[in-house]
């Protein structure tokens, strides 16, 4: 069929091959909380994920069985599922999950590579990021660019305590110590 929008990701695989291919990037998503994979089945597998935290924050037994059912090790993954990763994103309405563009990671296909990440937790590299412009900027004495300040408001916004976390990373960044590159002259 020529044109038309497809409803998902074909991935080349059949339909059994890729549904185990994306429950198991969930699982691994929801235990390490952060993926490096190609670009289309970060994308994919962002779907999955954000269906399977909403499931979390609903809390009743039909959501459970549904959770369990997309993760491949439940019985160690629902207690985090179900406790860490619910409170967590209890009072966010949506967007659980960040993809990330990077280089390809293999140097042969030369396929696009992303990072897919949980937002507001340990391994967000958003929040590390800003924290280490803010650094840059207070240790060089110039003003926040507008993307820098968007992005304070949104890597604090939802976390708890957010402010208070951010000045301890800003802090952890600038004892670290990392100069600018020197430009030659």
């Amino acid at each position: 069929m020529a044109g038309g929008l497809t409803k998902y990701r074909h991935l080349s695989r059949s339909s059994a091959h890729r549904q185990a291919l994306l429950r198991n990037l969930v699982t691994s998503l929801v235990r390490e909380e952060a993926i490096h994979t190609t670009w289309p089945k970060a994308k994919e597998a962002q779907r999955l994920a954000e269906k399977l935290i909403t499931l979390a924050k609903r809390n009743n037994e039909t959501a459970r069985r549904k959770a369990q059912g997309i993760l491949y090790t439940p019985f160690d993954l629902m207690p985090k599922l179900f406790g860490e990763l619910r409170n967590r994103y209890l009072e966010r309405p949506g967007g659980y999950t960040r993809i990330m563009r990077t280089m390809p990671k293999d140097t042969y296909s030369q396929a696009p590579a992303a990072i897919l990440e949980l937002v507001d937790g340990p391994k967000d590299l958003r929040f590390a990021i800003t924290a280490a412009a803010v650094a840059r900027d207070r240790r060089t004495g110039s003003e926040h660019t507008d993307l820098t300040r968007k992005n304070m408001a949104k890597v604090t916004r939802y976390r708890e305590n957010g402010k208070d976390v951010f000045e301890d990373m800003v802090q952890k960044v600038a004892k670290l110590g990392l100069h600018p590159k020197k430009t030659a002259q």
